[in-house]
């Protein structure tokens, strides 16, 4: 690198003219420098310059905390050090002090035994003497008894002298040995009491200065130690040398194994993963993969299995099996709802009645009338698609009404219609009678266990006959009341309104008779009716309020969805602030589209209400993973018993609907279409309009798109163009489930089909030397033509299978002759044609193979 700054200079002279003076004095002319100085300066270089100085700030930085650590270690280590020393030293000092004190303790313990000893030898030979004393003194004794004494003094002594009274007897002195004896014990007790005063001085006691002479003369003075492991004893522990403060680790386990299997109390809740109920047996994961493969269940140690497997597998595994139900909050928020409805006093509400029947029996034109609006005007294809309901106020009463469709595919939504219902009112028409869903209809209203009132719609139709109808009902067990039963039937018109009040007052009647009644002033309990996603909206949910009041502002939890109530609108559009019991709205300001059917509760508590609903999203989750996992492991078993029979196709579909309760009947009517070759796979079905993620997992999975009453936004339009995914819109259920079956059929391919054309019958045979022999024959059937195959049948078996050689009419050959005309054939390579015989032509088409699906009966 050269130099980083660099200065120029530059020079420039020029000349400059000045006027002259007064006087016409000429001007002079003056020479002008002009210098110029530029510095340039070298960024590069520079920028390395300050590159290369920064990182030499940062390497002196880094040196000097280095070797600022290093001092702090090498202080810290000094100091260890140091306090190590001062340890030592101080443990050197505590065990000299216990050695000095051990020593001068043994010295007069020494000198004490010394003394006893002393004393010992002492007493023993003061006991010898005594004994050597006592000898002398028996042997001067004897010698005294054997020198005799004079009798005749003794006798005259004693004959002369009276007797004299008793003298006391005179103390003797103490013998030699006595002496000695007294003197041995006199030492001994002093020898007792200077080994008492030495123990006590040091804090032992005669007893334990006893123990201690009987051990040391039991092991001859060598110490033994009492109560140590085998081998180890007169080994010295060795002194810890880690620092005070420190927790020393314990190296060894104190695991012992069983001598008897352990039985286990395994509680187990009603869903469960392998591995966790692995873990409460306390046995290895692969252990109880093993034991539910012998079982016949294949499974991962991450699957997710049911209580009832569960059980199963810990009795196996010879464990007690617990099963316990967790006592959810969700379950305690509704016990607290319900206590508190217990308490407050019902008041009168309005009936629900859930309109039933066929579908095009007039269920929608009957409830028009009654509500003085035009519903079915807003349904593609004329035919009711979703649930409705609708509050009439009436002369008679308010009522609320719930419409379901009749079509076969919403069975499931007509099944929730009758469980929310205190009253159904069948509907059916006076010129069709009794069809396949009024027959469900009835069903279903039985299993929910609710009075049905029998509407006769059509009565002002020509082909009308309420008779007929009674009587078809009648064998389904719908006895009317005229005859004996206890159903109410009423001949109504949805056009002229005929019979309408007659059919109000027996709904009145019925709830009358019900005595419908529901708290008021309570939180608001109620169920899912609808529920869509809506642009601008967000997600919309309708919901029946059953008991309490709902209002703007309250904390609403719908399924694995909560929020705030931000508006309500009634069937008709309208803002309303609250709704009473048996009241349906439309509900705005949840997380999102809950399922028709689930319950909708008013909580006080958001937080709590959160909690709830993310419990139940789990749980969801967790049901849904389950059932994926044990599709997915069907699936891999039914590949495994078709191999060899040829692969299975799949139909992948990708269904969104613009409310819940399409998309179940949609998805559920596109499964029932039959086929064994051809599955249909639901790749996966959503509420709202098709998004730009749905495009592209339809693209992954290779999958149609079903839109139903939804339209794709402009991403997906965007992604649709360029990756090709077929997408398919509707409106009416009855196109999209003929659509699927056209392509199920596409699927399927074609196949050859025989269809017989003619039929003719030989009357008699004539020989030709070039042809051979040639039948004369009456098509009595169809038509024969040349080029076709044809069978040659006796007495209806079939003999010879072959072609047409020749066709004749008279003498001229003809392609095709029609039945009840008489004709000549020949028969390709075949001479034994008889009369009688029956040749049957037939040709061979190919028919694209078709399935016939159920939902559109």
């Amino acid at each position: 690198g050269g130099a980083r700054r660099i200065s120029l200079r530059r020079r420039s002279t020029s000349e400059l003219k000045l006027s002259g003076g007064r006087g016409g004095a000429p001007g002079k002319t003056v020479s002008v420098e002009v210098r110029r100085r530029r510095t340039y300066v070298n960024r590069q270089q520079q920028a390395e310059e300050e590159a290369e100085q920064q990182r030499a700030r940062e390497e002196a930085e880094a040196q000097a905390r280095a070797e600022a650590e290093e001092r702090a270690r090498a202080e810290a280590e000094a100091q260890e050090q140091e306090q190590a020393e001062a340890e030592r030293q101080q443990a050197e000092a505590e065990a000299e002090a216990e050695e000095a004190r051990r020593r001068e303790e043994e010295e007069e313990a020494a000198r004490a035994a010394e003394a006893a000893e002393q004393a010992e030898k002492e007493a023993e030979k003061a006991k010898e003497e005594a004994e050597k004393a006592e000898k002398q003194e028996d042997a001067e004794q004897a010698v005294e008894a054997e020198t005799p004494a004079p009798a005749a003094e003794e006798e005259g002594a004693a004959e002369a002298k009276p007797e004299e009274p008793a003298k006391p007897e005179r103390k003797r002195p103490l013998s030699q040995a006595e002496r000695l004896r007294a003197a041995a014990d006199d030492a001994r007790s002093r020898a007792r009491e200077n080994l008492r005063r030495a123990a006590e001085s040091h804090g032992r006691t005669p007893e334990d200065e006893a123990r201690e002479e009987r051990r040391k003369a039991a092991g001859g003075g060598k110490r033994k130690e009492l109560h140590v492991a085998e081998g180890k004893q007169g080994r010295r522990k060795k002194k810890s040398r880690a620092r005070p403060g420190r927790v020393q680790m314990q190296t060894e386990h104190g695991f012992e194994r069983p001598t008897a299997p352990v039985i286990r109390d395994v509680e187990i809740p009603e869903t469960i993963t392998v591995g966790d109920l692995a873990q409460r047996m306390a046995v290895k994961g692969g252990e109880l993969l093993k034991q539910m493969m012998k079982l016949g269940v294949m499974a991962t140690i991450n699957q997710t299995i049911d209580q009832d497997t569960a059980i199963l597998l810990v009795e196996e595994m010879g464990h007690n099996p617990k099963p316990i139900k967790e006592a959810s909050a969700e379950e305690a928020l509704i016990e607290e709802v319900r206590a508190e409805e217990s308490e407050v006093k019902g008041e009168p509400r309005a009936p629900v009645v859930t309109i039933m029947g066929h579908v095009d029996h007039g269920k929608t034109s009957l409830l028009d009338y009654i509500r003085r609006t035009k519903v079915a005007a807003g349904e593609a294809g004329g035919i009711t698609q979703h649930i409705g309901a609708y509050h009439v106020a009436h002369d008679k009463g308010d009522i609320t009404f719930i419409d379901t469709p009749g079509h076969a595919a919403f069975t499931r939504m007509r099944a929730r219609g009758a469980e929310i219902t205190d009253i159904a009112v069948l509907v059916v028409a006076a010129d069709d009678g009794v069809m396949p869903q009024t027959k469900e209809s009835i069903q279903h209203a039985r299993a929910a266990g609710v009075p049905i009132v029998v509407a006769m719609t059509k009565i002002d139709t020509e082909r009308a006959d309420p008779d007929r109808v009674k009587n078809e009902l009648s064998a389904e067990e719908v006895i009317p009341e005229e005859w004996g039963g206890d159903v109410q039937f009423v001949g109504v018109s949805g056009i002229t309104g005929e019979g309408v009040d007659e059919l109000l007052d027996a709904i009145v009647l019925q709830a009358e008779v019900a005595e419908l009644t529901a708290p008021r002033d309570v939180p608001a309990r109620g169920i899912v009716i609808e529920s869509s996603l809506e642009k601008g909206r967000g997600p919309v949910a309708t919901i029946l309020v059953r008991a309490g009041t709902i209002k703007r502002g309250d904390t609403l939890l719908a399924g694995p969805h909560f929020g705030r109530v931000r508006a309500m609108f009634n069937e008709l559009g309208e803002q309303v602030k609250e709704a009473g019991p048996s009241i349906p709205v439309e509900v705005l300001g949840l997380s999102g589209t809950p399922e028709a059917g689930d319950e909708a509760l008013v909580v006080s508590d958001e937080r709590r209400a959160r909690e709830i609903a993310e419990l139940r999203d789990e749980k969801k989750r967790e049901n849904k993973l389950a059932q994926q996992q044990a599709a997915r492991l069907e699936e891999v078993f039914s590949q495994i018993g078709e191999e060899g029979a040829g692969e299975a196709k799949n139909l992948n579909l990708l269904v969104k609907a613009d409310v819940q309760g399409s998309v179940e009947a949609l998805v559920e009517s596109l499964r029932k279409i039959p086929s064994e070759e051809v599955k249909v796979r639901i790749v996966a079905s959503g509420v709202g309009g098709i998004s730009e993620s749905d495009v592209e997992l339809a693209l992954a999975s290779q999958a149609i798109i079903i839109g139903f009453n939804v339209r794709a936004d402009a991403k997906a339009r965007k992604v649709m163009q360029e990756s090709g995914v077929d997408v398919r819109y509707y409106s009416v259920i009855y196109e999209a489930i003929q659509d699927v079956t056209d392509a199920i059929n596409g699927l399927l391919g074609t196949e050859l089909r025989e269809e017989i054309v003619g039929l003719a019958e030989v009357k008699d045979v004539f020989r030709s030397s070039k042809l051979g022999a040639i039948a004369g024959c009456l098509v009595v059937d169809g038509y024969v033509s040349r080029g076709l195959p044809i069978r040659v049948l006796r007495d209806n078996v079939v003999i010879y299978e072959g072609e047409l050689e020749s066709l004749r009419r008279h003498k001229d050959d003809v392609r095709k002759v029609e039945a009840g005309t008489e004709c000549g054939i020949g028969v390709k390579n075949y001479n034994d044609v008889k009369v009688g015989d029956q040749i049957e032509c037939y040709e061979r088409i190919e028919v694209q193979r078709k399935v016939e699906a159920e939902a559109s009966a």
